[in-house]
């Protein structure tokens, strides 16, 4: 795999939330962690992320990154040479979450982002552990650095998403899906809906990971990246 690594974090994440790849993977591979944080819409968002990555890539999002990483498919398939999906959703928000999202924005508005930010990232979404509160720290830790105007943004873009069936139907490059079995954010079943959409694609759940894998088992996640990697590429 000669092409580089785009790396999408989740929301209200940066790059520290794939540390341990990076630093695993960048002795043999070009990594790039590219923010998610311009724009409040996903076409915008990705938009602004085609006018700046390589002329094609592998790709690889977590939650809303992934969410980013389906519609950078959609809009230039031609520049994806393989795509990972990892703890994410491909359909568009439920008319309930969406008007959720409404007290979160004028919480984070009125100075009180990062107490949304501890009710959204209960325990529940983490897999049971010793090393859970120190994923959490760092979440908050991101989440503080990034800020409240990103958060609104962010909010908008995920209200504002569309439906990706279609294009993981017409997806033929070699795709990862991958969650961590006690994700109840976006939970297993889901995962096992994509691969099926997604032709020839690898489902792999993680048994000790909830939503952040990366994090939670740094070791395994590398590892099924390495394999990912390593596939050979689907003619188109």
């Amino acid at each position: 795999m000669t092409e580089p690594l785009v790396l999408l974090p989740g929301m209200m994440c940066d790059a520290r939330l794939f540390a341990p790849q990076i630093a695993a993977l960048s002795s043999d591979t070009v990594v790039i962690c590219a923010p998610i944080t311009r724009g409040d819409r996903m076409e915008e968002i990705a938009s602004g992320l085609l006018d700046q990555l390589p002329r094609r890539f592998a790709l690889a999002g977590l939650s809303m990154g992934g969410i980013v990483a389906m519609e950078l498919l959609r809009r230039a398939p031609e520049r994806v040479s393989r795509i990972a999906l990892m703890d994410t959703n491909p359909l568009p928000e439920t008319p309930q979450i969406a008007a959720a999202r409404e007290p979160q924005i004028v919480a984070a508005r009125s100075g009180r982002m990062l107490d949304v930010m501890r009710e959204e990232m209960k325990p529940k979404y983490l897999a049971p552990g010793p090393g859970r509160a120190e994923v959490l720290d760092l979440v908050m830790d991101m989440a503080a650095a990034l800020g409240p105007d990103v958060f609104v943004r962010q909010s908008r873009a995920l209200q504002r998403r569309r439906d990706q069936q279609k294009t993981l139907r017409l997806c033929k490059v070699p795709a990862l899906v991958l969650c961590g079995a006690h994700d109840t954010l976006c939970p297993v079943r889901r995962h096992e809906f994509m691969s099926e959409l997604i032709p020839g694609a690898t489902l792999r759940v993680l048994e000790n990971s909830g939503h952040l894998p990366p994090l939670e088992e740094p070791e395994e996640t590398t590892a099924a990246l390495r394999e990912w990697l390593a596939q050979p590429l689907v003619l188109r």
